[in-house]
């Protein structure tokens, strides 16, 4: 998870949820919650350097958890002295999450959600 790739993973996904469940029911607010709380976690996990998250920047090849939140792999920015403004357009970005995934499950709905709703 890094916030290049976070965005449009979420969208995605509220999108395969807004077809699959056409109307916001409490199992679709339930599922979309999960979802964006799972998300949050494990990118400010990562963003923290939490040990656990450790298997999951190795993988994706980076040198720790805010290397690769902040730079997945195509950017240059330095991740070891961030300061009170990287922090801050940080957590501007993780409080994006739900609203992207939000965003998804609207587009799903319009789109597909109207289909499953038809007899």
């Amino acid at each position: 998870m890094s916030f290049l790739i976070d965005p449009p993973w979420l969208f995605a996904s509220g999108v395969a949820y807004g077809r699959m469940l056409p109307e916001r029911t409490r199992g679709a607010r339930a599922l979309h919650t999960a979802t964006a709380a799972t998300f949050l976690l494990t990118s400010i996990s990562l963003y923290q350097n939490r040990r656990w998250t450790r298997p999951i920047w190795e993988a994706c090849r980076a040198e720790d958890g805010r290397d690769w939140m902040l730079n997945s792999g195509v950017f240059k920015f330095d991740h070891k002295r961030a300061g009170v403004r990287t922090h801050a357009v940080s957590a501007l970005l993780f409080a994006t999450y739900p609203w992207w995934l939000l965003l998804g499950e609207r587009v799903g709905r319009r789109r597909g959600g109207a289909r499953s709703a038809a007899p």
